[in-house]
């Protein structure tokens, strides 16, 4: 049964926090970590952090060890510190320290996972609340900005701002109701699995979080047992689990893949998988925001969609789509850079070609493979051998050539058992039969597994 959120209480000229939205909507609903099940109207209406010197001047980096951690301070300090630093798993120490410094960081949630590095000076650590001052929570004070980090940089990385409107443009509003468990193989530290964790708060539903190392079986375990109904990752996240027999012990009402391109073959597989379950993919990067989603099983999205109006326009200029729309960051923090063009669209870096009445993502612009002056998407690549009969996934890689520059290679995992000898001659007529001849692979290995980014996509980086 639908049930009906209370009024909430909002100070005037400042938005609903959220906190106070999880108080509204919470209703038995809990967060489910990989040792503890929490509470999450608990969490909404006590104070678990120290906040005294916090006000809207405080910019507060959030690096903690686990993801619940994490939660439980985004929603003590949302409302109170004028701009919060969301710092994912894989941003090492030293780029830390740095971030802090370049951002005029004041404050630091679980400083301990910085490996014994010295704050820089005028950081505070930020403490866990103690005994009466756990018992009431301050009324917000400010509009809070988050920054998150882009992905697939090197070195120091970029920040980008976010406000929470933007965060939640792409969140249908819906009453709260029981009985709904999200759950995700993103971090929540991340864009995508913050989009996840933000749906289940501000509509009601419980959570279950992924924890750092743990293996995949065991993850699929702790969602059964916790009930998830919708549950969401990258492409990459979903081949790695359809590997395992016990997927399907599952009984989702929903499945979602944002994060990489979305080829047709693992949309059949997961409909294949679970029989009359609604599969959808979206479209979102952690600068332009949450685009859209296609709920129709297919890869791909309607052309019709180009340079129509609504509440996010896409165009497509040098075949990389741009996106102009109020979910998109505000702009890149500090000296980042520049977010938009003059006319407000951010280019996504992400290559579109229309086939028919479609648009289908082949690939991201930097990721190109030169091949003798003509250009080859790995991605596309990688959808035509992911289509074959018992291969669960590849990647495309580029080979070094003294005549060419490079040439297109070719890591794949098959299904176990298979007939490696059989399995290269069906890839290679595929792709021959398939893909322009610059861009069938000179090489194939198969490999047991391939390594992923600490966000759930293929790691290309070393490829």
């Amino acid at each position: 049964m639908p049930m009906h959120a209370p009024a909430l209480d909002v100070t005037p000229d400042l938005r609903v926090t959220l906190a106070q939205r999880v108080a509204a909507r919470a209703g038995g609903a809990r967060l489910f970590a990989a040792d503890a099940g929490l509470d999450l109207a608990e969490i909404a209406a006590t104070r678990h952090l120290a906040l005294e010197g916090i006000t809207s001047a405080s910019t507060v980096m959030l690096r903690t060890r686990d993801q619940h951690d994490f939660v439980v301070a985004l929603i003590n300090l949302d409302g109170h510190a004028g701009r919060l630093i969301l710092c994912p798993p894989d941003i090492g120490a030293a780029s830390a320290v740095q971030v802090m410094v370049d951002h005029g960081v004041t404050h630091v949630y679980d400083e301990a996972t910085l490996e014994g590095l010295a704050l820089p000076a005028g950081v505070r650590a930020l403490a866990p609340a103690t005994g009466s001052r756990r018992v009431a929570r301050p009324a917000p004070g400010c509009d809070t900005q988050w920054l998150m980090f882009t992905s697939g940089t090197s070195g120091t990385p970029k920040l980008v701002a976010h406000g929470f409107a933007g965060l939640t443009g792409a969140i249908a509003p819906v009453a709260a109701s029981a009985g709904v468990v999200w759950g995700t193989f993103y971090d929540v530290r991340r864009y995508g699995g913050l989009q996840m964790l933000l749906r289940a708060l501000t509509g009601g539903g419980s959570m279950v979080l992924s924890q750092s190392g743990e293996p995949m079986a065991a993850f699929i375990a702790r969602l059964s047992a916790a009930g998830v109904t919708h549950l969401a990752g990258t492409p990459s996240h979903w081949r790695q689990a359809l590997m395992h027999p016990d997927l399907t012990r599952l009984k989702p009402r929903y499945l979602r893949l944002s994060g990489e391109v979305v080829d047709q073959p693992v949309l059949d597989a997961l409909k294949a998988a679970f029989p009359g379950v609604p599969v959808g993919h979206a479209f979102a990067s952690t600068e332009a925001g949450v685009a859209f989603e296609v709920n129709d099983g297919l890869a791909g999205f309607p052309a019709s969609w180009i340079g129509a109006p609504g509440k996010v326009e896409m165009r497509v200029l040098h075949g990389t789509l741009h996106l102009r729309s109020a979910r998109t960051a505000s702009a890149y923090a500090g000296a980042g850079g520049v977010l938009h063009d003059a006319e407000g669209f951010v280019d996504t870096g992400d290559l579109v070609e229309q086939r028919g009445e479609r648009m289908y993502f082949v690939g991201r612009a930097s990721g190109v493979i030169n091949v003798g002056g003509l250009k080859v998407a790995p991605e596309e690549v990688e959808a035509v051998i992911n289509s074959v009969a018992r291969v669960r996934q590849s990647r495309v890689r580029a080979r070094k050539s003294p005549l060419t520059g490079a040439l297109v290679a070719a890591d794949v995992v098959a299904v176990a058992g298979s007939d490696e000898a059989a399995l290269r001659a069906d890839i290679l007529s595929t792709c021959r039969a398939i893909l322009p001849r610059h861009k069938v692979p000179v090489s194939l290995t198969f490999v047991a597994e391939l390594p992923m980014t600490a966000g759930g996509k293929l790691e290309r980086r070393h490829a």
